[in-house]
């Protein structure tokens, strides 16, 4: 264990070491510092409840198909409500906006606390709760990432989104390996306790109590003059007219899509992998998420710190396909240490590859249309289920390492008839005029 934790402090170092004064730059803007630190307290509480909710789903049901049940739950809403969510954010000031979400968040995550502990929970609370927090997700993410350029310099913006990438990746190294223990030690090897989890949840709730409170030391509203008023369906039908006359954001919305479809199962299929291939508990579990963010936070660095880098559309493509091929590979490992250091390895890659694309994507975008294009990009993430839901059908009838390397080999399958057959997808790195 603290050859782990040893391992991760390296890995935060040389993540410190990469970054450029880029990102001194950013932290030291007031308000967009403390619009991070609610967004870290945000990404702890949803990474820990990735660990609690897959532990108690997978010890109440044994089913591969039923973790992808619950991903579902949460991912609906994002295709239901995103696009409402970025009218929400260039009409409404966008601070209300993230500090009502974060305030709903806590009040249903103590109520799914309460409903655990009296130990009469099933896999359909579980979906309940997943569908109330994508939606507000759904509401409120736009807002959230739209604010981001409001706050900082235009030529800060791949350092802010490395900065992000970063921070949650933070949350990814902690938050699951602490989430793990604490229900390991909790529950003392009792896999049907319900105990520890529930406190996981009273934490978690916590946490979203803190990013709502930080919300409210920003001085700006992040409202944005508009003139004329029209409808909420004539805004949402705007921004759908805005990306199609603009090939680059339909390119990086399909680069955007694929990883999603076939690069996100090894997330939702990791508790199962952990205990049929690897034999692991809660906490093992815990480390494996960790690894995974121990990797990625030394990808959101290298990002953060490579806003002048060239060519970024090859960069983006080949990113994916070494993501797709890392999946693969990670499928055939059966070792715990081996199995940690190829998911560092995709941690690395895909946060690299995201904080790329969402960073290119912003550049791309005009101020008043950000909320909306924001939305549109986040709505295509809730087609997530369209990969997970094949994938989790093979693990449950077949194993999970074949399904995992069924999921690499589709992702990769895809990045390369997506280059060839999308002329979008080449020109990805075209500023827009």
């Amino acid at each position: 264990m603290k050859a782990v934790a040893c391992y991760h402090t390296r890995l935060f170092s040389i993540g410190l070491f990469l970054a450029s004064r880029d990102i001194k730059h950013v932290l030291a803007v007031r308000n967009f510092m403390w619009l991070w630190v609610g967004s870290l307290g945000s990404a702890f509480a949803m990474n820990m409840q990735i660990i609690a909710r897959g532990w108690l789903v997978y010890t109440l049901t044994s089913s591969a198909i039923d973790l992808a049940w619950v991903t579902m739950s949460f991912m609906v809403p994002t295709v239901l409500f995103s696009l409402y969510g970025g009218v929400l954010a260039d009409r409404v000031p966008k601070k209300r906006i993230i500090i009502w979400a974060q305030a709903l968040n806590c009040i249903a995550t103590i109520v799914m606390a309460m409903i655990i502990f009296s130990e009469q929970v099933d896999f359909w609370d579980f979906i309940w709760f997943g569908f109330f927090n994508g939606t507000i997700l759904a509401l409120s993410m736009p807002a959230r990432q739209a604010f981001v350029p409001e706050l900082i310099d235009e030529h800060l913006v791949y350092a802010a989104m490395g900065l992000n990438t970063a921070g949650w990746n933070l949350a990814r190294i902690i938050g699951p390996a602490f989430a793990g223990l604490l229900i390991a030690l909790i529950a003392d090897g009792d896999k049907t306790s319900h105990f520890g989890v529930g406190v996981v949840y009273i934490v978690i709730a916590t946490l979203y109590f803190i990013s709502a409170v930080t919300m409210l030391l920003i001085n700006r509203s992040g409202r944005l003059k508009r003139e004329g008023r029209s409808s909420a369906l004539a805004d949402m039908k705007e921004g759908l007219s805005y990306v199609v006359a603009r090939p680059p954001l339909i390119g990086l919305i399909v680069l955007s899509i694929i990883p999603f479809l076939f690069g996100m199962p090894l997330t939702t299929l990791l508790p199962a992998f952990n205990e049929e291939i690897l034999g692991g508990h809660a906490d093992d579990l815990g480390f494996l998420v960790s690894a995974m963010g121990g990797g990625a936070i030394i990808g959101s660095f290298v990002m953060a710190s490579m806003g002048s880098l060239q060519r970024k559309a090859m960069w983006l493509i080949l990113t994916c396909v070494i993501w797709g091929a890392l999946t693969s590979v990670f499928a055939l490992s059966h070792t715990q240490s081996l199995a940690m250091g190829l998911i560092a390895l995709v941690g690395f890659f895909s946060s690299w590859n995201m904080s790329m694309n969402r960073g290119m994507l912003q550049m791309q975008v005009e101020n008043h249309m950000r909320g909306r294009i924001m939305s549109i990009d986040m709505m295509s993430h809730g087609l997530m289920p369209l990969g997970v839901f094949p994938i989790s059908w093979i693990a449950e009838n077949y194993d999970v390492g074949t399904a995992l390397m069924v999921s690499g080999y589709a992702f990769m399958a895809l990045i390369l008839l997506a280059v060839v057959f999308i002329p979008s997808v080449r020109t990805t790195d075209r500023l827009r005029a």
